[in-house]
């Protein structure tokens, strides 16, 4: 056994460890922890695979942005451990069969009717200077550019539609309309006054009198 074989299989038991743990940890925040040593591990096996942009595109968004984010709204969230753990054991058959069904269908597709070697046999080495990232950016960009605008649009899409699920009116917050701003009008900002004359002669005589009542004071 080569070292590349010794590093794929220690990879390999470490994300079956992992992905065991994370649907088998009592802490949500333990489970999150393996979530990422199992995102870690598979990135690992993909720079075995020469596939270097995957890999690292999985380690800084998955790791770096979505975990992170699952830990901040876990560890923020008062969960109730007691209520979640209620009806498990009723639910296990059920959880049971669903999970050999999906083994099934895994099995059957990854068998070696679809990718063994005979199927899938080993691909030439690349060539001096190729780069991996660059081709798969040549191939999203030219071949699939419309999968991959379409994958944009369904993404925005959901963007958009969990801000909107998300937002709720409330009376007691206040808030800018921008629309309101744009379409003001000077006459309801500014109100112009015209004093009378007449009271500032009224003020005159008040004023004068109390300039020499302050002179004699300091006289």
């Amino acid at each position: 056994m080569d070292f590349k074989t010794f590093v794929f299989y220690s990879l390999s038991l470490i994300m079956v460890f992992a992905s065991l743990r994370v649907i088998t940890a009592r802490n949500p925040v333990h489970a999150a922890l393996y979530l990422v040593l199992a995102f870690f591990t598979a990135g690992g096996i993909w720079m075995l695979l020469q596939a270097e942009f995957l890999a690292i595109a999985l380690v800084l968004v998955y790791v770096g942005a979505v975990m992170v984010l699952f830990l901040f709204v876990i560890m923020m969230l008062d969960v109730n451990l007691e209520r979640l753990r209620q009806g498990f054991w009723s639910h296990l058959p059920v959880g049971l069969l669903v999970a050999a069904g999906m083994v099934y269908v895994m099995v059957s597709v990854l068998g070696e009717q679809y990718f063994g070697v005979q199927t899938m046999p080993t691909p030439a080495a690349a060539e001096a200077g190729y780069s991996n990232t660059k081709e798969l950016g040549r191939l999203i960009y030219t071949e699939y550019v419309y999968p991959f605008e379409l994958a944009a649009v369904i993404l925005l899409v959901a963007m958009i539609a969990a801000i909107a699920l998300t937002l709720r009116k409330r009376s007691d917050v206040k808030r800018l309309d921008p629309a309101e701003q744009v379409a003001v009008r000077r006459q309801d900002r500014i109100r112009m006054v015209s004093m009378p004359a007449e009271k500032e002669s009224e003020e005159q005589p008040e004023a004068s009198a109390a300039d020499a009542s302050n002179d004699a004071a300091r006289s």
